[in-house]
């Protein structure tokens, strides 16, 4: 079993990019050109190579290596995305890895492509990229050829000793596990749970109790044996519950207006562990969006407006205001939702000026994002 904190980091340490490896700073899947960017390495990767894993590390320093860390990426979907424009598509997943000296939230992104048929090229044009255009990796960069080329290297000695370098074990598991537990004090309450005598799935948050009900808040999950984060959040209702053979993440968001809001299923998350030393997650996406009265939804987005203006032009905001802030993100969802376009021009709006206000005021924001991310892809 490989871990993947030890995986990013042998290929930190020992692989500059290369044809099987590459480095990002950040991945922005929001915008055409940042899907088609992301497409072209994936493509390029694959192509490289037919026999053997290739990666994709986020949230690292390009020419000094420093690790920066991104925001919790939860995209089950990402898959579709290649579907969609990768002829044949490449197997590829995106995991959060926890390095503890980053930030609370913040994770190293590791995209993963799987060995595939090769002669991958993209099925439709996006971006400035046309379609039927085929990528190669010559040595740190992704270029484009008009004709399908075989890979000029063959990467699997090097990719298997790198994979033998990352290999888990008993020290590294316990040594999570008391990290994980150091860094979740009260009032978080923080468990761990043993599957197969083999997975280690360590969990915290904070505790309520509602109609013989028990729920989380500012839920953090981890698989320690890979150092891989399955959930983060510090706004989202969760319920937890596992059996001999599973973990299942039960995730709620809240949404509403004014003082009519509510809990909404979202999705559940389901992790089942084999006696064979495997695992597979389950997702079922559950959220219906709710209808709100447009005339309603209306009135309160000029609101947000008017909220906006006041933070661009660095005004004081009463107390009102000030709780009003954590609204914004929420009210602009459902404006998304009920197909609102005034909500679409306040996000743009409000994400500089919210990135700026940082800490919880973004997280909403983020969150409302991932829930949008979300419904689009499962839509």
């Amino acid at each position: 079993m490989i871990n993947k904190r030890l995986l990013i980091k042998t290929l930190l340490a020992h692989n500059d990019e290369n044809s099987f490896y590459d480095k990002k700073r950040r991945v922005d899947l929001s915008t055409k050109e940042g899907k088609a960017k992301f497409l072209k390495h994936i493509c390029a990767l694959s192509n490289s190579n037919p026999k053997n894993n290739s990666y994709i590390v986020v949230g690292v320093e390009d020419h000094t290596n420093k690790i920066l860390g991104v925001d919790f990426f939860d995209d089950s979907k990402l898959q579709n995305l290649i579907n969609a424009y990768l002829e044949p598509p490449p197997p590829v997943s995106y995991e959060n890895v926890h390095f503890p000296n980053l930030p609370k939230g913040k994770v190293i992104g590791l995209v993963s492509i799987r060995p595939s048929a090769p002669n991958t090229t993209l099925k439709k044009t996006i971006w400035k990229y046309p379609a039927g255009t085929f990528f190669i990796r010559e040595g740190s960069i992704s270029l484009p050829k008009k004709q399908p080329q075989k890979p000029t290297t063959n990467n699997q000695n090097a990719v298997q000793h790198i994979h033998v370098h990352a290999q888990n074990n008993i020290t590294l598991t316990l040594d999570g596990v008391m990290e994980f537990m150091a860094n979740h004090p009260q009032p978080l309450n923080a468990a761990y749970v043993v599957f197969k005598e083999t997975f280690v799935v360590c969990w915290a948050g904070q505790e309520k109790k509602s109609k013989n009900k028990t729920y989380y808040s500012r839920v953090d999950i981890e698989l320690i044996n890979e150092q891989v984060k399955l959930f983060y959040s510090t706004l989202d209702e969760v319920e937890i519950s596992w059996s001999q053979d599973a973990f299942s993440i039960m995730e709620y968001v809240q949404l509403g207006v004014e003082e009519q809001l509510r809990f909404y299923p979202f999705e559940k998350v389901t992790i089942r562990f084999e006696e064979n030393g495997s695992y597979v997650l389950d997702t079922e996406f559950l959220f219906e969006p709710p209808k709100i009265d447009s005339v309603v939804l209306l009135h309160l987005l000029n609101g947000v407006a008017l909220l906006l203006r006041k933070i661009e032009k660095k005004q004081a905001l009463n107390l009102q205001e000030q709780e009003a802030q954590y609204q914004i993100a929420s009210l602009l969802v459902l404006g998304h939702l009920n197909g609102l376009a005034l909500a679409k021009n306040l996000w743009k709006k409000a994400k500089p000026l919210l990135r700026a206000q940082g800490g919880d005021l973004y997280e909403t924001l983020n969150e409302g994002a991932r829930i949008l991310r979300k419904v689009k892809y499962n839509s």
